[in-house]
């Protein structure tokens, strides 16, 4: 039987405390299968949970705490994920040398965590893939992208006082240049645009 499915028959017939109190449980236990840790022992859930409703571990353990016991039991069972002590060859051994539990904890969770972000972007980014970063103003590289020098000198006089002066138009914090009649000639973000490019390409 899943968690999901024992969940629901344990929630029946017991107490609304009962009920939200393995409802706090399952939510614990979910996160660590979410993270990917296989840790589901009493005393970790119970710490993870310590504030959002989960008892103290000894309590999980008394007579009381049976459906308690048998929920976290069902995702130990169920779980997807292995071991951690298992994935020594990941250079994951040392977490064992922590002597602080909570220490340990959260570095079996960072792991987890990044394990799963490096499995995810194997399957985002192709095998074998280059990418190039280039710093057009420092390198040089990528001149076919860089303004040539009149096409430049079109750009500044677009900012300059004299081209404004002409036309009567007047710049705005929000990097239009507005009329006589307050109309924006040049849209908003206008000026920005071209001084980002004076200044990248």
């Amino acid at each position: 039987m899943s968690p999901e499915d024992l969940l629901t028959e344990l929630q029946k017939g017991c107490s609304t405390k009962i009920s939200e109190t393995l409802e706090a449980i399952y939510r614990v236990c979910m996160e660590q299968r979410k993270r990917g840790v296989d840790d589901y022992s009493i005393s970790t859930i119970s710490k993870l949970g310590t504030q959002r409703g989960v008892p103290k571990a000894q309590s999980i353990r008394n007579k009381s705490g049976e459906k308690y016991r048998a929920l976290i039991a069902s995702f130990a069972e169920n779980s997807p994920v292995k071991d951690l002590g298992k994935q020594k060859h990941q250079g994951l051994d040392w977490i064992d040398e922590i002597n602080n539990p909570k220490h340990r904890l959260l570095a079996k969770i960072q792991a987890s965590e990044l394990i799963a972000t490096r499995k995810k972007l194997q399957e985002i980014i192709p095998p074998n893939l280059q990418i190039d970063i280039y710093d057009y103003k420092s390198t040089g590289l990528g001149s076919e992208h860089k303004l040539s020098n009149q096409e430049r000198r079109a750009l500044e006089y677009l900012l300059s006082n004299s081209f404004q002066s002409k036309w009567k138009l007047t710049p705005t914090d929000y990097g239009e240049l507005i009329d006589e009649n307050k109309h924006a000639v040049f849209k908003a973000a206008t000026l920005d645009a071209i001084k980002k490019a004076l200044d990248f390409l």
